[in-house]
């Protein structure tokens, strides 16, 4: 490594340096605002949130995506336009704006060198940097390409970020290239005065990371390298023009952009926020800022059974653990305070900061971790070819650009992909883990893996059937031959590669730490005020129950309840009345096993005999989840309903069933004339009690891949991170539930009152 100050290309011609370059734009400001000043007093804005700029002066470059964001998300607020980056740091320093929109790391520069600026803590926007080529040149844009690959998998993309965008002070260091002489000069367009991304240094050459990444696309590219150092809304017009060959300074994929320029892979992941000044008066805090190390000690929130799960148990010793069964959980643990953060792969978080502000991720990453398909050791056959199916996507160039899509550009719409309908299915598990990975939306299921998952079965030429289940059951599906396949962003980790094979990585995942801090509503305009109960309501209602059809899905969800509740009950009351009729026969060899099967299954809890029938009884059989819930719950109730029977019979005077017989009537005779109708009068209010719990007891069918009620709201809060609205939803839906079976079962109990019927 060399400090600043090897080969490289330089800025245009009679450019000024940098230092220069800010000297003369503070001291025009400074005199501006001495000429103002002795007119009038301009009355400064306190920002200290997000909220507080909505009707402030907000400074952004022209033509920028900090432009196009400030229009979109502050329609109210005085947006200025500046022709450089610089420009609007100066008129902030000046008091002419209250905030500038920049990139974070831009912005920690400026405040590292003026203590009287901050940054807000809310990330307004992540986005993808690119660099840039004409439309139509796709012989340089497919070189580029080739060069960011490869920098991205021999970690030299990582090692730049490292050295460019620290968050201490300190001298630059970049490595000696030695740059092509001959050739076709690769001229290449910047706006060298955003530090740290491309800037003019002291020698006055172009540096900084993209001036960097400049020099490395020269090295591979095996052209001289020129650099046209320009303003920021000139670069565009001078790529049209044919002026440059290519624009490598830090900018972002826009649409906008990519109607009149192309775009070349991402190299960078941006981030947005607001730069404002500090309040007069008021000394930045001395606190150091928040970092992952800080929740080792704390109450953590992770997801069970998750490479999150071990790598929290194995390094922070010291942190009490809550363990979730799915995401949205975790987020309204971590938003609700009952945790103090949360461990989650950075992709799901950035779509739940988009959703809800207040998600803060911490630095550093914990670890990354490739992720893989998932399949079971013995068959190899299926595994290799999903490696066949995934070397294939990754040379014809799908590879890149579906990943692109979903993790990227956030484009989170499935393409149209004519599907086979005949052959064996081919059966994939996933989990509910949110977009970009798995959702639902509009009743389909979306994400980066089920379309992966398609384009498999598409491969194979067979018809794919998803089984969404819980997380930590994946695993237990797919030893169990529920499922073929595990296609669900599942880390590759040692600890499963001893139970489950997985294949080649189709790409690679961070895993952060993130808090929880509420936007404050304190500060600019004075005039907002909190939306009431009822527009709350009504706003909860429309996000949760009517966008994208989710109405349907408590449909689904309530539909599967009843009739799971239903049948289980059947099977229950038949099964129960044999049992019963076991214990009370007068043979031992019949009592035995009635008494032995009570025990047994009122000691078990029903989560247990659930999850033995479907991964061990009928581990090797393809029934349906549905059947296997009934047949588990038909079990549990029969023992309940035996002793409720048992119990009935038993309450019956003997001197009846006497009097039957000495009527004349058979034993079976009696029971059914005599002792039957009394029983079902004098069980019923048990019976109906037992019935009730029998109904919110299926609630817990969603792990064996059932979608009822509560699956639904956990799909729903999935998707709109809702802590309350879906949840009250289904205890609205299972109390009408049970009020509806209750009055059917007091008029049963109605009907079979002898008095009634004396009455009548």
């Amino acid at each position: 490594m060399a400090k600043l100050g090897g080969q490289g290309g330089h800025g245009g011609q009679g450019r000024q340096s940098e230092p220069h370059r800010l000297a003369l734009g503070c001291f025009l400001l400074c005199l501006g605002t001495l000429v103002s000043g002795g007119c009038r007093e301009v009355e400064q804005a306190t920002i200290n949130s997000v909220e507080d700029i909505r009707f402030a002066r907000i400074g952004v470059t022209t033509g920028s995506t900090p432009a196009q964001l400030a229009y979109e998300r502050f329609p109210e607020a005085q947006v200025s336009e500046f022709g450089d980056s610089t420009d609007s740091l100066g008129a902030l320093q000046a008091g002419h704006i209250d905030a500038t929109i920049t990139s974070i790391n831009a912005g920690l520069m400026a405040v590292r060198h003026n203590p009287d600026l901050r940054l807000l803590e809310t990330t307004l926007r992540e986005e993808q940097t690119c660099a840039a080529v004409r439309k139509g040149n796709e012989a340089l844009r497919a070189q580029v390409n080739r060069v960011i690959r490869k920098l991205r998998q021999n970690g030299t993309l990582a090692d730049m970020s490292r050295r460019w965008f620290k968050q201490q002070a300190g001298p630059y260091e970049e490595p000696e290239y030695q740059l092509p002489t001959t050739g076709k000069p690769l001229r290449v367009g910047v706006s060298a005065t955003r530090e740290p991304f491309s800037f003019v240094d002291q020698q006055g050459r172009v540096t900084g990371h993209d001036g960097e990444l400049a020099r490395a696309l020269s090295v591979e590219l095996g052209r001289p390298l020129e650099f046209m150092d320009t303003r920021w809304d000139a670069l565009v017009p001078a790529l049209q023009a044919g002026k440059i060959d290519i624009i490598v300074t830090g900018m972002s994929y826009s649409a906008e952009r990519a109607e009149r320029i192309d775009f070349t892979d991402s190299y960078y992941n941006n981030k947005l926020v607001v730069l404002t000044r500090v309040p007069a008066g008021h000394k930045p805090a001395a606190t150091k800022r928040l970092a992952a190390t800080d929740l080792a000690t704390a109450k953590v929130g992770v997801l069970q059974g998750s490479a999150h799960d071990v790598f929290a148990q194995k390094n922070w010793p010291g942190a009490e653990l809550l363990h979730y069964t799915n995401y949205a959980d975790l987020l309204v643990a971590v938003e609700g305070g009952k945790v103090a953060g949360g461990i989650s792969d950075i992709d799901p978080l950035r779509e739940a900061m988009r959703t809800k502000p207040g998600f803060q991720p911490l630095q550093p990453t914990l670890f990354s971790s490739e992720v893989a398909a998932g399949f079971r050791r013995d068959n190899v056959r299926l595994r290799r070819q999903f490696d066949e199916f995934l070397y294939r996507l990754s040379e014809s160039g799908e590879h890149a650009a579906f990943l692109h899509r979903w993790r990227e550009a956030s484009d989170f719409d499935m393409p149209v992909l004519d599907m086979p309908v005949q052959g064996e299915p081919l059966r994939v598990g996933n989990a509910i883990l949110g977009l970009p990975q798995v959702a639902v939306r509009n009743g389909e299921l979306v994400g980066l893996d089920v379309e992966l998952a398609q384009r498999f079965g598409l491969y194979l030429k067979r018809p794919v059937e998803f089984v969404t289940l819980d997380w930590q059951a994946l695993i237990p599906a797919l030893t169990s031959g529920k499922i073929d396949v595990v296609i669900s962003s599942m880390f590759a980790t040692p600890e499963r590669r001893e139970r489950i094979a997985f294949s080649h990585p189709y790409y690679k995942a961070d895993v952060v730490a993130f808090v929880h801090r509420p936007v404050s509503g304190v500060g600019q305009p004075q005039t907002q005020t909190q939306p009431g109960f009822w527009a709350s309501a009504a706003s909860s209602f429309h996000s949760n129950i009517i966008r994208e059809d989710r109405y349907l899905l408590l449909w689904d969800g309530l539909k599967t309840t009843i009739w799971l509740s239903l049948w289980s009950t059947l099977l229950g009351t038949l099964l129960g009345g044999v049992v019963c009729f076991m214990r009370m026969s007068p043979l031992k060899v019949m009592q035995l096993p009635a008494k032995v099967y009570i025990s047994v299954m009122r000691g078990t809890p029903v989560l247990v005999l659930l999850m033995l029938i479907f991964y061990v009884i009928f581990a090797s059989s393809q029934i349906s989840p549905v059947v296997v819930a009934v047949v588990a719950f038909g079990l549990n109730f029969a023992a309940y309903v035996a002793e409720i029977f048992r119990s009935g019979v038993r309450s019956i005077d003997p001197g009846q069933t006497e009097a039957g017989l000495a009527m004349g009537f058979s034993k079976l005779a009696t029971f059914i004339h005599i002792v039957l109708p009394q029983t079902v009068q004098r069980i019923l209010p048990v019976y109906k009690g037992e019935f009730i719990s029998l109904v919110k007891m299926t609630s817990i069918v969603g792990y064996v891949a059932v979608h009822d009620l509560t699956k639904a709201s956990d799909i729903i809060r999935s998707r709109t991170f809702d802590a309350f609205f879906p949840i009250i939803m289904v205890a609205v839906l299972y109390y009408l539930i049970a009020v509806f079976l209750t009055h059917a079962l007091e008029y049963v109990e109605k009907m079979t009152d002898p008095q009634r019927r004396r009455r009548i």
